[in-house]
């Protein structure tokens, strides 16, 4: 099991940045792909990006694609999403979570076996 911390959190305005980071605790995080999903009031949790265990390839949500950037550093534990450009819409309670490494993208919650507690997000027009 891994335990993760997320944080960076807060209140923006559209057209600025933003950067979330989840600390990752446990088990060895370098044996972990990551992803981060977030999940706006009366809406079902969605995925946002994703990261290989190495940190040698991302993958994102087409809503997300050229805005958030996706990073890890195993030699801290940590994983990092770096957000830019935001919109209204990217108002959301963010979380990550880490699953055993694969060779496929996991963009579904299930998944997904870790989750950190979450850190709100929002964004005013």
């Amino acid at each position: 099991q891994v335990q993760l911390v997320e944080s960076g959190g807060g209140l923006v305005q559209a057209g600025g940045s933003l950067r979330l980071s989840c600390a990752a605790s446990g088990r060895t995080f370098s044996r972990y792909d990551m992803g981060w999903f977030r999940q706006a009031p009366g809406k079902e949790r969605e995925f946002v990006a994703a990261i290989s265990w190495s940190g040698g390839s991302s993958y994102y949500a087409d809503s997300v694609k050229g805005r958030f950037t996706i990073s890890r550093d195993n030699a801290k534990n940590t994983v990092t999403l770096q957000m830019s450009r935001l919109k209204f819409e990217d108002t959301a309670d963010y979380y990550c979570a880490a699953a055993p490494s694969s060779n496929t993208w996991k963009t579904k919650s299930r998944d997904y076996l870790d989750w950190g507690q979450g850190t709100q997000v929002t964004v005013s027009s």
